[in-house]
């Protein structure tokens, strides 16, 4: 569907006037046609001080629902010594409110999901520009002489969480991929709705092609999962089949009603961990080797290049819908090195074991559903 070619070589830019902000640079890349007309996207740039001949890794970062680019997300990848590039992919330039962001004069479509565009041609609807407007950003991103190019990853946040996991099985050209709350399965999370509201070719039409479970099995790059129990948008059910269809290794972490935002969404320190590992030689995070359960016992083996001090078994005993479900967690005992243990309360629906390691990091296993037991 998508010219990688085209999309691999470093885009044009032009200046943005008037946009300033400390340590990144304002600028326009130029994006694929829209209705026949040439398109901008407008992007942050950023790059950490560099010695004399050294390359540093890159991070292409992708807003979320409402977001734009946003300067200090790529001042928060500088400072842990990336470069890195923010892009908006809804044909808006920073500022406003989310909803309200101001459209400039050389914008794409606009978004989110284009449920209204799914008539349209296939070229002119949000997800295709959105898609390549992150690879032209990746491009760009590699070609500056201080960056390596073999070393960039893409993470992104809520609708950005969403286009991550859809990117990371069309552009193999990125090392790892971190989508946060958003990913593919659409029909198992809120978006069911808007995709019911569609006829039935539509929808189908709609999950062929903008749905990552279509391009998930190509994403060939470590992937890790960050989500929360109750997210309004993106159940677990849909985080766990996006985690089994990806080609490459993953890695889930998971933690209690985490909070649905741009700022917890950036910031959670499992991010930057797994990217280093694969980037900068850093220690991994914890890695889940298998997990079971015989009736109420249930066993998880993990490995660990740091000491993992804890482990939860986070449980629900609700059936209803997935973000209003009260969830608990207790203690999980860590017994010999690799091995945790736990017992399942009476009437727990849902379970998984959250692993924490000795720099306070979460890695889960995925969550299992329980049947009820017959009388």
């Amino acid at each position: 569907m998508w010219d990688l070619e085209s999309l691999s070589a470093p885009p044009q830019t032009h200046p943005a006037d008037g946009f300033e902000e400390p340590g990144v640079r304002a600028l326009f890349y130029e994006g694929l046609p829209f209705r026949g007309k040439p398109t901008r996207v407008f992007a942050w740039l950023g790059v950490p001080e560099v010695a004399g001949g050294e390359r540093v890794p890159g991070m292409v970062l992708i807003h979320g629902g409402g977001g734009t680019a946003f300067a200090d997300w790529v001042r928060l990848w500088n400072s842990r010594g990336y470069a890195a590039i923010a892009m908006d992919t809804c044909g808006c330039v920073s500022g406003g409110e989310p909803g309200a962001r101001p459209r400039h004069g050389f914008g794409g479509p606009e978004g989110w999901g284009g449920w209204g565009q799914i008539d349209w041609p296939r070229e002119d609807q949000w997800s295709y520009h959105a898609v390549a407007d992150v690879a032209l950003a990746h491009s760009l991103l590699g070609s500056l002489p201080e960056v390596d190019g073999e070393r960039i990853g893409v993470t992104g946040i809520s609708w950005g969480g969403y286009l991550t996991s859809l990117v990371a099985g069309i552009d193999s050209r990125f090392k790892l991929a971190v989508p946060v709350y958003g990913c593919g399965y659409y029909l198992d999370t809120c978006f069911a709705e808007p995709l019911a509201n569609l006829t039935d070719e539509q929808r189908k039409r709609w999950m062929r092609w903008w749905d990552p479970s279509a391009y998930l099995c190509r994403a060939r790059m470590p992937t890790l999962w960050v989500n929360g129990t109750n997210d309004f948008a993106y159940w677990l059910p849909a985080t766990r089949q996006s985690c089994r269809a990806a080609g490459g290794p993953t890695t889930l972490s998971v933690r209690i009603r985490m909070p649905h935002g741009h700022e917890p969404g950036q910031n959670p320190e499992e991010i930057r961990v797994f990217a280093d590992s694969i980037l900068r030689d850093g220690l991994p995070l914890p890695r889940i080797i298998s997990q079971g359960r015989g009736g109420n016992e249930v066993a998880v083996n993990y490995a660990s290049s740091v000491d993992i001090v804890k482990a939860e078994l986070t449980y629900t005993e609700d059936d209803g819908p997935w973000p209003e479900r009260l969830w608990e967690a207790r203690e999980a005992p860590l017994q010999r090195d690799g091995l945790v243990t736990a017992t399942l309360p009476e009437g727990v629906t849902v379970y998984y074991i959250n692993l924490f390691d000795e720099r306070g990091l979460v890695v889960s296993t995925e969550h299992v559903e329980v049947e009820p037991a017959e009388d």
